[in-house]
C-alpha cells in the first residue's frame, strides 16, 4: 500500500495548529504588568491557598502590610495576575511550567520550590467501604474520581493517578484501577464536586482536601512505595512590591512551616 506523500506534511500542520491552540490562550499582550501597588498579591490554583491564607493572616498582623491570596481556576484570575501579580504559585512543577507560558514577566530561573506534599486517598467521612490502602481500590465495583488536565487544563493532579497505580511496575494495577474510574475531573475543585455527585468511594488527591472538607472527606494514606510527591513552588515578579520578598521569606519561616503542616505541606 502506497502512502499519500502529503500525509506527513498534513500531520505536521495539524500538530503545529494544536500546539499553537494550546499555547497560552489566556495570554493578553495588551495587559501591562505593574504589580507595585502597595499590596502583596499571590495568584495560583486552589489547594495551597487555605494554608497560604493562614500564613498571610499572621504576617499581616505582624507587619501591617496587606496580602491578597487569589486562588481558583486560572481563567478566572488570569487577566488580573497578568496585570498585578507579585507572586505566582504552582501546585506542581508541570503546573508552573504551564503558567510561565502566560505570565511572561516571570521566568523559570525565578521559580523556587518551597513545600512538598504526598498524594493520598480521600474517602467518604467514616470510610464506609473500609478502604485501607491502594490495593482496595482495585476491587471490582469501586468508584474512583481522579483529577486530570486532559491536555487542556492546568492542574497539579495531571498524571498522579497513573504514577500511583504504576509505581510497582505492574500493568495489571493500572488496568484494574482504570476500570474503576468514574470521572476524570479537570481540577481539584471539580474533582471534589464529582466525588459528591457521583457517590464515589475514593479520590486520589492531596492532604489539604480532607482537612478543608472534613465534613465530607477522610484521609487514607498510601504506603511509601505507592506515594507520589509533588511540590508547591513560587515565582516572584522582578517588578514586585518591595514587601513581596519579605512575605516569601516569612512563608518558609519556622512559624509558617507549622501553619503549612496543618494542611499536609512539609519542607
Amino acid at each position: 500500500m502506497r502512502l499519500n506523500p502529503l500525509l506527513p506534511a498534513l500531520a505536521l500542520l495539524a500538530a503545529t495548529a494544536t500546539a499553537m491552540a494550546q499555547q497560552s490562550t489566556l495570554y493578553d499582550p495588551a495587559i501591562t504588568h505593574a504589580p507595585a501597588d502597595g499590596i502583596v498579591k499571590l495568584y495560583g490554583a486552589g489547594g495551597p491557598h487555605t494554608a497560604f491564607q493562614k500564613v498571610a493572616d499572621v504576617w499581616q498582623q505582624k507587619t501591617g502590610h496587606k496580602v491578597e491570596v487569589i486562588a481558583g481556576p486560572e481563567h478566572k484570575w488570569s487577566p488580573m495576575a497578568q496585570a498585578d501579580a507579585d507572586i505566582l504559585w504552582g501546585t506542581s512543577e508541570q503546573s508552573m511550567t504551564a503558567f510561565l507560558e502566560t505570565y511572561k514577566t516571570f521566568a523559570s530561573e525565578q521559580v523556587e520550590p518551597i513545600y512538598i506534599r504526598p498524594a493520598i486517598i480521600a474517602v467518604k467521612q467514616g470510610n464506609p467501604k473500609g478502604i485501607a490502602g491502594f490495593d482496595d481500590l482495585l476491587a471490582p465495583g469501586m468508584r474512583i474520581v481522579v483529577t486530570e488536565g486532559a491536555g487542556v487544563y492546568n492542574t497539579s493532579g495531571t498524571g498522579v493517578w497513573e504514577d500511583v497505580a504504576g509505581r510497582l511496575g505492574r500493568l495489571s494495577d493500572v488496568a484494574a484501577f482504570r476500570k474503576n474510574i468514574v470521572t476524570y475531573a479537570k481540577g481539584s475543585g471539580a474533582s471534589y464536586r464529582a466525588f459528591l455527585s457521583e457517590d464515589a468511594d475514593a479520590w486520589i488527591t492531596w492532604p489539604n482536601w480532607p482537612v478543608s472538607k472534613s465534613d465530607d472527606l477522610q484521609q487514607v494514606d498510601l504506603t511509601p512505595e505507592r506515594t507520589v510527591w509533588r511540590d508547591v513552588n513560587v515565582a516572584l515578579s522582578p517588578m514586585a512590591d518591595p514587601m513581596a520578598q519579605d512575605f516569601l521569606d516569612f512563608l518558609i519561616s519556622d512559624e509558617a512551616q507549622a501553619l503549612m503542616k496543618t494542611e499536609g505541606w512539609v519542607r
